[in-house]
């Protein structure tokens, strides 16, 4: 190295440090200066991969589109892992000021005491919300007062190839299926596929045990499933869960029916073995359109969840999460919140987050978007999911579960739904699941103080 070049290069080093002080400073002041003149809301999210992109559009259009507010997101990884993160920082100077909870912990976050309910707002703003999914509200709100408002929201939905149907020429089921509709199916497509194509699967998965409970206009819970009083004692026990397993073993035992096991992996596989052409039909949250259209071959069918034969549907509970305010945010920051609840509402926004991500548009008007109609014209199914929301009234039995302890209920019910579709009685392991849930209510109330 020449004499020369060991002298500039401190001289360049000194000067490049001065330069980042200087300019540095100056760009932080002046982005702390933006903050400053904002009110800052921190919003809490578990959305990942192509929905937290869709989302940081939501969040970055309101706050371009106005200049009172900033909404910063962070995310907190999953649902199970944000509820212990906010439950940990309440009252801290590193809490939300707004967060996304899933459903199950509804019940929970209202006893928290820890939220502001959204109603106060709506009444404040004379908010009119008689446009948004009535069934999507009813989950999430408590003596006529909403508490949170959805935001993700999916329904399952029964998936089937169309192209696979069309191939065998099998009738397709009809929009709302009863049982025996799906059966017809499924037996076609095994027997016409000369035994290389399973007919259907429905996976080991306690949330979709609840929502054959709620088509079916029945409970888990005593109390209307928490909505007229605290959940003391466990109902799955009864005739609308035993059709619906007799239902599955009625298709085990044609030999139509694939069992992919519990967990993440039996959704990734029965997912996996429907592109391939493995099985016909599946029942998945509403949310897998987005997934499915991306990457199947072949045409996709669609219809709303299975209802028992001879019975009308009662329509299914949502999943997914709703946006809760915090109280331990000033008022102008809790304002802040509620604008960027509205905002999320508008017609066009919901569209456009159905689109991206697969999720319900909550607001009825969004059916009528340039957006959603592009969807349909290109993707008719799409448009059967959200039929399937739109005509759902909300009762005790299709407005979810306000229980707390949700997490250990859903274990219990993969623990029965295994027994059973290994072979055991289902009235022994229905009856077993009843006792274990109550057990845990028991622990669960006392610990919060209501017995």
């Amino acid at each position: 190295m020449s004499k020369y070049k060991k002298l500039f290069l401190p001289l360049i080093l000194v000067l490049g440090i001065l330069f980042i002080i200087f300019f540095g400073r100056t760009v932080s002041t002046k982005s702390a200066a933006v903050k400053d003149n904002r009110t800052e809301v921190v919003f809490w999210h578990e959305m990942g991969g192509p929905a937290e992109k869709s989302l940081m559009k939501i969040v970055d259009g309101f706050n371009k589109s106005q200049t009172k507010y900033r909404v910063v997101p962070k995310y907190q990884g999953s649902y199970d892992a944000a509820i212990q993160k906010i439950l940990q920082t309440h009252g801290t100077s590193t809490s939300p000021a707004v967060f996304q909870a899933f459903d199950i912990s509804a019940a929970q976050m209202m006893h928290s005491k820890f939220t502001v309910p959204v109603q106060h707002f709506i009444d404040e703003d004379n908010f009119d919300i008689s446009k948004i999914s009535p069934v999507a509200r009813s989950f999430y709100s408590n003596n006529n007062q909403q508490q949170a408002m959805p935001f993700n929201t999916s329904q399952p939905v029964l998936y089937y190839n169309a192209s696979l149907l069309e191939k065998y020429g099998i009738n397709p089921p009809p929009t709302s299926p009863s049982y025996s509709d799906i059966t017809r199916v499924a037996k076609e497509i095994y027997e016409k596929s000369h035994h290389q194509v399973k007919g259907m699967t429905v996976q080991i998965y306690g949330w979709l045990l609840e929502q054959a409970m709620a088509n079916s206009g029945v409970g888990l819970t005593n109390n209307n499933d928490g909505h007229t009083g605290i959940p003391i004692k466990a109902t799955i026990n009864n005739p609308a869960s035993k059709e619906f397993f007799e239902w599955v073993r009625e298709n085990q035992k044609s030999g139509d029916f694939m069992n992919y096991g519990s967990g993440a992996m039996a959704g990734t596989n029965q997912t996996t073995g429907f592109l391939n052409g493995k099985i016909g039909m599946f029942i998945q949250s509403s949310a897998s359109i987005s997934q499915l259209n991306k990457k199947n071959k072949n045409k996709l069918g669609i219809t709303y969840f299975p209802h028992p034969d001879g019975r009308k549907a009662n329509g299914v509970a949502i999943g997914g999460a709703a946006l809760w305010i915090s109280n331990d945010k000033s008022k102008d920051v809790q304002r802040g919140v509620f604008e960027f609840i509205k905002y999320t509402l508008n017609p066009e926004i919901q569209a456009q987050w159905q689109k991206d991500t697969g999720y319900l548009a909550l607001n009825k008007d969004s059916q009528e978007t340039k957006t959603l109609k592009e969807l349909y014209k290109k993707n008719p199914e799409s448009k059967v999911s959200s039929k399937q929301l739109q005509e759902a009234i909300p009762n005790n039995f299709n407005s979810g579960i306000l229980m707390e302890g949700m997490q250990k209920t859903r274990q219990i019910e993969q623990f029965a739904m295994e027994s059973i579709y290994n072979g055991g009685d289902i009235t022994r392991a229905l009856k077993d699941a009843d006792q274990k849930i109550d057990d845990n209510l028991t622990t669960t109330n006392r610990a919060n103080g209501y017995h």
